[in-house]
């Protein structure tokens, strides 16, 4: 007598889509650019030496990387000098911000994120992907919450197989 076992894949058939964020990183390089570096003896800038290395550096360097803008001392740096920064950045950089790596890559995944079209996941039970290669920012779970929040019928966080819920619609 031959037993035929019918395997059923649960998960497939639930209808269940996954959002991996890894998905959503960018692969560019990351890098500090610090202004102590600019300052005149670790306290404050300059404005004439400031504007002097602003004109002689090489900006081609930051060719397609992701710059975090710092300041790592307790100085005087006044905002224009960030934005000047910014400025000569900005036509090589694919992203420039002011603050730490942390920020630097919230702001990608938020930037990424922002090309999801909310309504492709209309009314869909949607799992987070919550583990993986890639150290993906809490920020950037905040911010799929909030896009998919309004449209979809549920959320969860985790993988198909094994869910923690986050929102479910009321209907």
């Amino acid at each position: 007598m031959e037993i035929q076992e019918n395997i059923i894949n649960k998960v497939a058939n639930s209808g269940l889509i996954t959002l991996n964020l890894e998905d959503f990183y960018h692969k560019g390089e990351r890098v500090v650019y610090d202004i102590v570096e600019n300052l005149f003896h670790g306290l404050m800038l300059r404005e004439k030496d400031f504007r002097a290395f602003i004109k002689d550096h090489d900006w081609a360097q930051y060719q397609d990387k992701n710059v975090a803008i710092t300041c790592s001392a307790d100085a005087i740096v006044p905002t224009w000098a960030y934005m000047l920064l910014a400025n000569k950045l900005k036509p090589y950089a694919n992203e420039v911000v002011f603050g730490d790596l942390n920020t630097l890559e919230a702001v990608l995944f938020t930037r990424a994120l922002a090309k999801i079209n909310p309504q492709d996941y209309a009314n869909e039970r949607v799992v987070v992907k919550g583990c993986g290669e890639i150290d993906v920012p809490v920020a950037a779970y905040v911010e799929v919450t909030n896009l998919l929040t309004p449209v979809v019928k549920s959320i969860m966080f985790g993988e198909p197989c094994s869910t923690v819920p986050v929102y479910k619609r009321k209907d």
